[in-house]
């Protein structure tokens, strides 16, 4: 039990990689989503409005926008709880709309890796960004 307890200690000063890791691969994950919606973004609100989207060109937008603000702010390490809430529901919104009605395989187009992305953003969300990003600096500064 004790190598136990000296390995948790040991294992406790990485606690911040994963959380770190999590926010790259996100952000990653979301910049060729906004670049090809950025390239056409008259054709995604097209896109969305046979999908039945409301105000499918203000949509388009307003996930476009969330997408590089998401792709900045992660990368950043900045305002990370704040990004997640727009980002999960984006994803939300993915599943029922688009990737649902394939299936959960994501060779299939199906809701896993969107699933995998809500997941990932709502750990984000409850454990911040950690130490390895602004946010850390600016609430050591306001404290």
């Amino acid at each position: 039990m004790r190598t136990y307890a000296v390995l948790a200690r040991r294992l406790s000063a990485l606690k911040d990689i994963p959380l770190l890791l999590m926010r790259l691969v996100l952000a990653y994950g979301f910049y060729l989503p906004a670049k090809m919606k950025w390239s056409d973004i008259h054709g995604i609100g097209d896109w969305f409005g046979t999908l039945h989207i409301p105000l499918p060109y203000v949509s388009a937008y307003l996930v476009g926008i969330t997408e590089v603000a998401g792709v900045i702010l992660l990368t950043l390490g900045l305002f990370v709880r704040y990004i997640t809430l727009p980002l999960i529901f984006s994803m939300i919104v993915a599943i029922a709309t688009v990737h649902w009605s394939n299936g959960f395989a994501a060779g299939d187009n199906g809701f896993e890796i969107p699933l995998y992305y809500i997941v990932m953003l709502f750990a984000l969300f409850v454990f911040g960004g950690g130490r390895i990003g602004i946010d850390f600096f600016l609430e050591r500064k306001i404290k």
